[in-house]
């Protein structure tokens, strides 16, 4: 390769970029707001340039995982540019590497763009709060976010269980303890049960990737925990099946009973292109209350939800719909980059209509 990594790292960085790719056969190519884009003064990779790239960057957890499975998810830091999250895997008989960069810091829940009902989650003494999106919708970021206010603001326990540990959480008004599955424990939902007797008050996962770990979350949220945690689900209606389907069939009515009763609240999150550049965040919200209780309950279609959504502004709650309006109204995006992120593009565009916005 016709640069070392820390120097690659470093032009994405100064690049924006979030992400970068390494593949035989392409030069290096970064992501930037959302789109891909090849580094073509840069020749392509060979073979030996992403081996050698992997192999100096392996752990040896990293590297055992690697060569049992060809594949492993680690993470990395390099003095003066952060902490990046890596997948390392086998295509085609090459290695590839894909390399998200950790923004150093932690932005705060307003910079972000989070809705106001976040900050009020953050002071919840139990429950389950989730975090939803699409791959690079800023879930990660998110709960960072949530845990970083936390930590700065409540003098409570918190222990953070991540696959893998991106962001470093020193101690303020909090204490935090960071636990990495795969090397600190053997999975998210033995570390849930460890934490519970860790004197934790509020405990954060990276994501729930299973039933084990979706029972493990309730039961700590049963317990009198606030439960942070992401899941790779599209809006609320969606992340409310995929949790209750993580459960054996046997089991779902119960599953359905607990998440009725100990939901806080789910964020569903989307980027969106903004008119000054970058991107925004629109942020569909449910939160917990008796009547979602009962819609969980009784298995309500995705239509149910969306009509609580948008008729419960009092509680906190908004559709995509409504947040994409609002980021509109500001003129923070165009129209025409906003109707593919909404549900009802003629009714979006009326409303736009009546607060004086061409269409």
């Amino acid at each position: 390769m016709a640069m070392t990594l820390d120097e690659l790292l470093r032009r994405a960085v100064e690049s924006h970029a979030s992400d970068i790719h390494l593949k035989v056969g392409s030069p290096p190519v970064i992501r930037v707001d959302g789109e891909l884009k090849r580094m073509e003064d840069l020749p392509s990779l060979r073979p030996k340039d992403t081996e050698a790239i992997a192999q100096s960057i392996f752990t040896p957890r990293a590297e055992e995982t690697f060569n049992a499975t060809n594949e492993v998810d680690f993470a990395i830091g390099r003095q003066d540019l952060g902490r990046f999250r890596v997948n390392a895997y086998r295509q085609r008989g090459s290695v590839s590497v894909v390399m998200r960069r950790v923004v150093p810091g932690v932005p705060t829940l307003e910079r972000l763009g989070l809705p106001p009902i976040v900050r009020k989650l953050t002071t919840e003494s139990k429950g389950l709060v989730l975090i939803t999106g699409p791959s690079g919708s800023g879930r990660t970021t998110s709960l960072a976010a949530m845990v970083e206010h936390i930590n700065a603001s409540r003098p409570v326990s918190i222990v953070t269980i991540e696959d893998p540990i991106e962001v470093l959480f020193p101690d303020k008004v909090g204490v935090v303890t960071q636990r990495e599955v795969g090397v600190d424990t053997v999975s998210y939902s033995e570390a849930i049960r460890r934490a519970m007797r860790q004197d934790a008050d509020v405990i954060m996962l990276s994501e729930i990737v299973d039933g084990e770990t979706a029972q493990a979350a309730i039961g700590a949220a049963e317990t009198g925990h606030l439960v942070l945690a992401a899941m790779h689900t599209a809006d609320p209606a969606d992340t409310i099946e995929r949790f209750v389907n993580f459960y054996p069939t046997s089991l779902q009515s119960t599953a359905r009973s607990q998440l009725g009763a100990y939901l806080k609240a789910i964020i569903s999150q989307r980027l969106i292109d903004s008119t000054n550049g970058g991107r925004v965040m629109a942020a569909e919200v449910l939160t917990g209350n008796n009547r979602i209780a009962e819609l969980v309950n009784a298995g309500a279609k995705a239509d149910a939800f969306v009509e609580m959504m948008r008729e419960s502004e009092f509680f906190g709650m908004q559709t995509f719909d409504q947040a994409v309006l609002n980021l509109v109204k500001e003129q923070r995006v165009a129209v025409p980059t906003a109707l593919p992120f909404v549900r009802n593009s003629h009714e979006f565009r009326a409303k736009a209509m009546e607060a004086g916005i061409e269409v």
